[in-house]
């Protein structure tokens, strides 16, 4: 590909980016759709062209929703370039990906990103201990080989992905020991304001009864309003340490869970590695609590080109993605003279309805579902980058020692270094600064992020 330029690069495989490259090819327009996976889907679809009957029982509907997605794609003629780790976007629309060891580059006249997001960290004492995973880690083992946890985990923490998962264990037979649910009275008195909007989602709102009925049914333990949430841990045989015990207290009685597998989750947030590296506007998003890149209404950037799709943009789940990809797909077109303005807007009128039907659940799963302050932003003991072993009380000392933000943390204590380039880390160093200095989050920001995007060798580098 490399000396070509592309009509459309789109950069990643989930619903989002399959709609936006499904609908710009059959624009007729040039269009390549780079994925690290091996197959298309994303995280939501992951597997899904090679999932056979079973584990979509399993999974269900939802999950089963991908399979026209990809077959849509698979005949829209558009160029599929898998195992693509793109490390770099730049503001001129130049695209650079690793693929088989090998560097490789292209020019695109649009880059639609479709990145999807992130599990937002969940740093509570014990979390870096063998044994604990995210539940969305756990999902993606079932759908990409159909593995489950051989002990009986506990999941904890709020969201709809933990019932979620928790569901599918049990259709697909794994016996759980208990769902601790970080929801409070509260959270619940907070999120009827915005019932009105939410029963006008029944659908949703039915889907996730039936989800908490079914673990209910099946006799799962399901503890609520759960705070103080830390793992337990004890030395293995192999004489290190790993979880043995989730440790948490409802209404100040302390209660304690035998387990050596322990799920967090505490909701999804944007992943806007791409977006922050391409130094685009971004706003704090209170009712999300995460950063989210500033769009235009078909997903543009302030970047001219580049445009955003999907939860990259802000959370919405995998129908909204999908519309979210088909408006970005439209708005390009007309941009490079497929669809004049008047057929642009006609062909997004339905793609408007249904993004508008399937939002009106978000504002009331955002406020019964908002992490506890004490989930996302721990005591000083806590590890909260896990790369270079930077704990809460490290950070804090910073503040005293006057860092202002996260860039100036690297400086420090090299605070959002490691590999992972500060997406286990990146929000909750913000917002223990923030709170150090009584600031709201936005003025303190985020990471300044440089490419490479994902880990590339200066071998690997030279190559190009």
């Amino acid at each position: 590909m490399d000396a070509e330029t592309i009509d459309v690069a789109v950069i990643g495989a989930g619903p989002a980016g399959l709609a936006a490259a499904t609908r710009a090819a059959q624009l007729g327009l040039s269009v390549v759709l780079l994925d690290e996976q091996d197959a298309v889907g994303g995280q939501i679809y992951r597997a899904i062209e090679r999932s056979d009957t079973a584990r979509r029982t399993i999974l269900g509907p939802d999950y089963a929703a991908g399979v026209p997605l990809a077959a849509a794609f698979g005949a829209s003629g558009a160029r599929h370039v898998a195992g693509a780790s793109v490390w770099q976007v730049t503001r001129e629309r130049s695209v650079h990906y690793l693929r088989d060891g090998k560097v490789g580059s292209f020019d695109a006249r649009r880059v639609i990103l479709a990145t999807g997001a992130l599990e937002r960290p969940f740093p509570v004492p014990g979390w870096t201990l063998p044994g604990v995973l995210t539940a969305g880690a756990a999902q993606i083992l079932l759908k990409s080989a159909g593995e489950v946890p051989t002990e009986p985990p506990v999941l904890a923490g709020c969201g709809p992905l933990l019932y979620l998962l928790g569901w599918q264990y049990v259709r697909a037979g794994v016996k759980i020991r208990a769902l601790v649910d970080t929801t409070r009275h509260e959270d619940r008195w907070r999120a009827k304001k915005h019932m009105f909007a939410a029963l006008r989602a029944w659908p949703f709102l039915s889907k996730g009864l039936h989800l908490m009925r079914t673990l209910r049914e099946a006799g799962v333990p399901i503890h609520e309003a759960a705070d103080d949430l830390q793992v337990e841990s004890a030395t293995g045989d192999d004489g290190t340490p790993r979880a043995a015990a989730l440790r948490f207290s409802v209404k100040g009685v302390a209660q304690r869970i035998e387990t050596s597998m322990v799920l967090l989750h505490q909701g999804v947030v944007p992943n806007t590695q791409f977006t922050q590296a391409l130094r685009a506007k971004h706003r704090w998003d209170d009712a999300q609590l995460c950063f989210t890149p500033d769009t235009d209404e078909w997903g543009e950037l302030d970047v001219a080109g580049v445009f955003v799709a999907g939860d990259g943009s802000g959370i919405g789940g995998a129908e909204a993605a999908a519309q979210r990809g088909e408006l970005a797909a439209l708005a390009v077109a007309a941009q490079l003279g497929k669809l004049d303005a008047a057929a642009r807007d006609e062909a997004a009128r339905p793609h408007r309805a249904k993004l508008a039907a399937v939002m009106r659940i978000r504002p009331f799963l955002d406020a019964l579902y908002r992490p506890r302050d004490a989930n996302r932003i721990p005591a000083d003991d806590v590890t909260v980058c896990r790369c270079e072993e930077v704990t809460a009380g490290d950070v804090r000392h910073f503040v005293l020692l006057g860092c202002l933000g996260p860039n100036q943390a690297k400086s420090f204590g090299r605070c959002g270094m490691g590999p992972c380039q500060g997406r286990l880390c990146g929000l909750t160093v913000t917002e223990v600064i923030a709170a150090a200095r009584k600031v709201e989050p936005e003025t303190v920001g985020y990471y300044r992020i440089r490419p490479p995007i994902k880990p590339l060798t200066l071998g690997e580098l030279a190559g190009e």
